[in-house]
């Protein structure tokens, strides 16, 4: 463990079809990550708050527990401190106030672009986690290719990434994430710069490899859409200082289909999301 950081019913049988798939028992028991209730948060932030040196306030007393299986996405205006929270998380920045812990030191974060080394190819770059841990070199290539083969890149890895799309560059970086077989993943609005085909793309595969995974995710979007896709939660944030005003159990089991976006149901709970943002931007 990093130690802490102190400071009307379907009455149809096509009713019944189109309804988006509910959260079952085993969705639920996955939402909560914790089976029997013995499983500690993969993190949990107690109270923190962030001051920068020059007396900006950034986040002010988050609380917050994501445990085992839980996907959470947070959503707020420009500036509230989305990414400051990230960065707690990861560890690469220290509360001022309250703490910040995690369950195990194998944390791995997801950019905003892909960050790959230009120099290296995809299977290097993937490679490059074992390198710095001493993970030996047959070992972290067996990992490197089988990650690479999980996002669907088992096909690409000799190629450098000025040869690769944006989508393609990214699984990279989702495969460089999660060859570590990570207890936490940290994403940082990810598909932000992809195209919207491809986003919605990334979406799905994103869901793919959660649901194959065993790990939990902190999910930083400025989409409603995307976050409600994705999530078992969505957590909303107030504008500056930061501080969370809504978390919202998303009312979809896994897995969702593509279609799922556009069912009315989808629809409303995007709607109860966008209010809480309205609400307190």
């Amino acid at each position: 463990m990093r130690p802490p950081a102190t400071a009307d019913d379907a009455a149809t049988d096509d009713a019944a079809t189109s309804a988006p798939p509910p959260a079952t028992d085993d969705a639920a028991e996955r939402a909560s990550g914790r089976p029997g209730g013995s499983t500690p948060p993969a993190l949990t932030v107690d109270g923190a708050g962030k001051t920068f040196e020059n007396g900006t306030r950034a986040l002010d007393a988050i609380d917050l527990t994501v445990r085992p299986g839980e996907l959470v996405t947070v959503v707020g205006p420009s500036g509230c401190g989305k990414s400051t929270l990230l960065r707690l998380a990861a560890g690469l920045d220290q509360p001022t106030t309250g703490r910040v812990t995690t369950s195990s030191d194998a944390v791995s974060y997801v950019f905003q672009d892909p960050t790959l080394l230009e120099w290296r190819t995809a299977l290097h770059n993937v490679e490059l986690a074992g390198e710095l841990t001493g993970v030996p070199r047959a070992e972290r290539r067996r990992r490197a290719l089988a990650t690479l083969d999980l996002v669907g890149l088992g096909g690409s890895g000799r190629q450098f990434p000025r040869e690769l799309s944006g989508g393609m560059r990214m699984r990279v970086s989702l495969a460089r994430a999660l060859v570590r077989q990570p207890d936490l993943a940290l994403f940082d609005e990810p598909f932000g710069a992809l195209d919207e085909i491809t986003r919605l793309q990334m979406q799905t595969e994103l869901l793919r490899l959660f649901s194959a995974g065993d790990f939990a995710a902190l999910f930083i979007t400025h989409s409603v859409s995307e976050a409600v896709y994705l999530s078992t939660r969505v957590v909303v944030m107030s504008g500056r200082p930061g501080r969370i005003v809504a978390d919202l159990p998303v009312p979809f089991g896994y897995p969702r289909p593509p279609e799922l976006r556009y069912d009315p149901a989808f629809a409303a709970f995007a709607g109860q999301v966008s209010a809480a943002l309205e609400a307190h931007a």
